[in-house]
């Protein structure tokens, strides 16, 4: 069974910053593509960053220049450094591992993130 674990999540100030990690198990990491979600309550689920296999990546408008996700294969773990935080930027953020031939997903559990003063 494999899992997917974010964490580094927490309260920052407005101007802030934050890196969340997330980890998934199985010797498949490297073969996957990745992506970085949120979510507000009330609202849909929102695509925040991608990385494919091959590290080519992929932001929201709403978050370029300001975000930078990069993945460390060795490790099995994706990364999501957040800078120059704003209040909207306050959601729950979900990792999901995708499989990039099948429709394959597997989704962390979530970790909050506040920005807030």
């Amino acid at each position: 069974q494999v899992q997917v674990v974010e964490s580094g999540g927490g309260l920052v100030q407005p101007g802030g910053s934050l890196r969340l990690s997330c980890t998934a198990s199985g010797s498949m990491f490297s073969h996957n593509d990745m992506d970085w979600y949120r979510q507000v309550p009330g609202k849909e689920r929102e695509l925040v960053a991608q990385i494919t296999n091959g590290g080519s990546t992929n932001y929201a408008n709403s978050v370029k220049g300001r975000f930078t996700i990069s993945r460390a294969n060795a490790k099995n773990t994706v990364y999501l450094q957040m800078n120059s935080l704003k209040p909207e930027d306050t959601a729950v953020y979900y990792c999901r591992m995708r499989n990039p031939w099948r429709p394959i997903y597997y989704w962390g559990q979530g970790t909050q993130v506040t920005v807030s003063s």
